[in-house]
């Protein structure tokens, strides 16, 4: 076991004091640990150590598949096994996960841990919906097994706990049966808003999988246009070699932070916008550039320089109205904090079991933010925004929320604090973000 790095990030770029502790020996490595991480992949703080502790588990070594059932489709593997393995092992076996994020550069922890979601929300709920089992340590120093019939609350509350229940060790769950391993797509220009989000309830009834990108710098009649995305496993036979991995570039070093300016990303925005042509594209797809288009750049995250950015990532529920959407991004603009070429919007399907899980029936909007002087209160303003509506943030991506604004978001926290009290009465588990946002000691 070794220790590296005085100063780590999340995928936003903003530095935090801290260090990496590796091993393959995730009992071992659990042992002294606040806080486990993978990938590093979570946008903010939730996966960086608390103020005055330098030290985070790093699983990723720990990547090991235990077990798998050809007839079931049960997956158990260690926590540190990343969703890229995963997919080029199984793809061409017919087998899928039953519910990706847009990268597949994170960690089957993480993905517990953040109750990620996808394109397929509508369809299939989140990741934790589809998790049989869990091994993890808890504060005591115990290691045990928890699921939906063996410790329910501890299994329910670490699903979207961020890891401050316990580390996560093992992970089991459900893999997909897919019919072949390329996806029928479909792609299509929407002129605004409203469109947008008629065209993603509507299309949720035939596609299994939707999103969209918006181009949140045009205003007006315009506001909210954008390219719609949707698609489904191909039939078996559609194609007869299997996908590839794809080779990558990489964003090297980090640009100048005036690389991004209003400009430079309204003419991106424009340039995305006219280029899709014809207006509606069809055919079969690469699953890498279906579900992870921006993997293949690697680090793109440099592109918004050493400043770093946030992505503030919201869902409006449909009880906020039709115009809710509209609404937000029309506030979004009048507030200056529209520069963004990153700006995605997707259906959300019913609320999850996990005791933190983001999503809830409605649309989510996200998009990144470069982080400057008025990030704090641009954040504050959103938030009062999606309190208004309804609505909530993702703590996945979150790195600026007020506590105050977070527990007016979260009818949810007293359950899940109660469930920490009751098995980490000392607040062994904790994070930067658990202090900012949930009032842990540093």
């Amino acid at each position: 076991m070794d220790a590296d790095q005085s100063t780590i990030s999340g995928w936003g770029g903003l530095p935090h004091p801290g260090r990496e502790v590796f091993s393959e020996d995730l009992v071992r490595l659990s042992k002294d640990a606040v806080l486990s991480r993978g990938l590093g992949r979570a946008y903010g703080d939730s996966a960086l150590p608390p103020p005055g502790t330098l030290d985070v588990a790093t699983t990723i070594l720990a990547d090991r598949i235990l077990a798998f059932d050809e007839q079931s489709g049960i997956l158990r593997a260690e926590a540190g096994l990343d969703l890229h393995q995963i997919n080029w092992l199984f793809l061409e076996r017919g087998w899928f996960t039953p519910v990706t994020p847009g990268t597949q550069y994170v960690t089957l922890g993480g993905m517990v841990a953040a109750d990620v979601h996808g394109k397929n929300h509508h369809v299939e709920g989140c990741f934790g919906a589809h998790v049989t089992a869990l091994l993890m340590r808890v504060a005591d120093g115990r290691i045990l097994e928890c699921s939906a019939q063996h410790e329910p609350e501890l299994f329910w509350g670490t699903i979207g706990g961020m890891g401050l229940t316990g580390h996560i060790l093992e992970v089991e769950f459900q893999m997909k049966r897919i019919p072949s391993p390329w996806i029928q797509g479909e792609s299509m220009r929407v002129p605004d808003i409203e469109e947008f989000v008629r065209l993603l309830k509507e299309s949720g009834d035939a596609w299994p999988f939707t999103m969209g990108w918006i181009d949140c710098v045009s205003t007006g009649a315009s506001l909210g246009r954008g390219i719609l995305y949707r698609g489904r496993w191909a039939e078996s036979g559609s194609r007869a070699e299997a996908p590839q991995s794809k080779r990558r570039l990489s964003v090297p070093i980090n640009l100048p932070n005036f690389t991004l300016n209003k400009l430079s990303v309204k003419l991106f925005n424009e340039s995305i916008y006219r280029t899709h042509i014809p207006s509606k594209k069809a055919g079969l797809q690469h699953p890498e550039k279906f579900f992870y288009p921006l993997d293949k750049i690697l680090h793109w995250n440099r592109i918004y320089g050493k400043r770093g950015f946030t992505q503030y990532q919201c869902v409006l529920p449909n009880s906020a109205g039709q115009g809710a959407a509209r609404r937000f991004l029309e506030f979004l603009t009048k507030q200056g904090g529209a520069s963004s070429f990153l700006c995605v919007i997707k259906d959300c399907g019913a609320e999850g079991q996990g005791m933190l899980s983001f999503p809830m029936p409605g649309i989510s909007i996200a998009l990144d933010i470069a982080v400057d002087a008025n990030t704090q209160s641009l954040v504050n303003l959103l938030n009062g925004e999606v309190i208004e509506m309804g609505g909530r943030i993702y703590l996945a991506k979150d790195a600026f929320t007020r506590p105050e604004d977070f527990r007016l978001m979260e009818p949810r926290l007293d359950q899940f604090l109660e469930l920490r009290r009751k098995w980490d009465p000392d607040q062994k588990f904790r994070s930067a973000q658990s202090v900012r946002m949930l009032g842990d000691r540093a």
